[in-house]
């Protein structure tokens, strides 16, 4: 049976998000009741923390920019502590429609890490130049290295069940890219299993993106030395120390 929502943390990581957190929170709980919502300020310098918490938000305020993964790991021991059983990472900037949520979750009946794919063939969302390139071959890579096909390897919409949640409480990565590219690493290394299911990407609601035309001119670079060191370097007590695995129905 799919985990609960009563037994899920939804955790958004939020950098001055003032301007889309509130209604973001508000439309998770509306779309999703009963589940949990973490909202980790990553360094705001704006109203987060409090419109979040407004809106219905837990809180958690870290005192520095930590990047994604560091504010996941944060969700993730949030989560193994107060005895979650999924997390699902959804954008504070209304990207990710949270009526999505359900359908990851039911993957995790048969997969540990559950990734919303926006390239396979539902919504119009579109990536051009050294962006998409990089995307294509970030997938290319980790769809041979898990021996499972994925097309959006990059994207921020994930489930992550109990195995991969234990897992990453320890072991996130917080480095440039590790939250998407070395993660699926690391969990492929500790024998979690990697799945996709379609989904449709928003627009952004407010706020200013992550990556502007300058940044998207060295992304394609960046990526395939972040995948670089993710094959290399993942730490090795993962692959030493692997889960369990899932007992059978």
């Amino acid at each position: 049976m799919p985990v609960a929502l009563s037994m899920t943390l939804i955790v958004m990581p939020a950098l001055n998000e003032e301007e889309t957190v509130g209604a973001v929170v508000a439309e998770t709980l509306r779309e999703l009741p009963g589940v949990s919502c973490l909202v980790v300020d990553d360094g705001s310098t704006d109203r987060t923390a409090e419109i979040a918490r407004a809106a219905g938000a837990l809180v958690a305020r870290a005192p520095y920019n930590l990047g994604v993964g560091g504010a996941m790991r944060v969700g993730f021991r949030y989560a193994r502590d107060h005895g979650y059983r999924a997390v699902v990472q959804v954008d504070s900037d209304g990207q990710h429609d949270p009526a999505s949520v359900p359908t990851l979750l039911a993957l995790l009946d048969d997969a540990d890490v559950v990734i919303g794919a926006r390239f396979a063939g539902v919504g119009d969302y579109r990536v051009t130049g050294p962006r998409w390139w990089a995307m294509r071959v970030l997938s290319a890579f980790l769809s041979a290295f898990t021996g499972t096909r994925l097309t959006d390897t990059t994207s921020g919409l994930r489930a992550t069940g109990p195995r991969a949640l234990t897992l990453f409480a320890q072991h996130y990565p917080a480095e440039y890219l590790g939250d998407t590219i070395e993660s699926l690493v690391i969990a492929h290394r500790a024998g979690c299993r990697i799945a996709q299911v379609p989904v449709a990407m928003r627009p952004r609601a407010g706020g200013t993106a992550s990556h502007n035309p300058v940044k998207s001119a060295v992304y394609l670079g960046r990526a395939v030395v972040a995948l670089i060191f993710a094959l290399v370097g993942a730490p090795r007590s993962v692959a030493a120390d692997r889960l369990e695995p899932k007992a059978a129905p």
